[in-house]
């Protein structure tokens, strides 16, 4: 048996976050969160995974994914990222508007949110963006 496959035999696999027998919060095989946290290297490669995901989610939820600019691209990735698959998907009427190419309708209806409400920075800009793609992005 080789050592990866023996740590995880003896530590177990966990792909979600737990309390180990001493209360340290752990995932994976035996990664103390707590006590070690992951590298940068780590959260760029989990970001990436995650980015991946958003990609694929929203490319195929609009057929003209490619055709919109890289900015409204970015845009909604932002936002899919931050609300997760279906807490996006619960914006019906902005994802309608978007997919009718009513960019004006869609910022709207991204004003029109609890996530807006709670962050209105992000929201803000977001809405602009999906308005004027030309826009720069600024960090909230």
């Amino acid at each position: 048996m080789n050592i990866r496959d023996e740590l995880i035999q003896d530590e177990g696999l966990e792909l979600k976050p737990y309390a180990d027998s001493t209360g340290n919060l752990t995932i994976g095989v035996g990664r103390n969160l707590d006590g070690r946290g992951i590298t940068h290297q780590e959260a760029m490669y989990l970001l990436d995974n995650d980015i991946a995901e958003c990609l694929h989610h929203l490319g195929n939820l609009f057929h003209g994914w490619l055709s919109y600019s890289t900015d409204r691209r970015n845009t909604l990735t932002n936002m899919r990222f931050n609300l997760g698959p279906y807490g996006f998907m619960g914006f019906k009427k902005m994802i309608s508007a978007i997919r009718a190419g009513k960019w004006q309708e869609a910022a709207d209806e991204c004003l029109d949110s609890g996530a807006a409400r709670m962050l209105p920075g992000r929201y803000g800009r977001i809405a602009a963006r999906l308005k004027d793609s030309d826009l720069p992005t600024s960090p909230e």
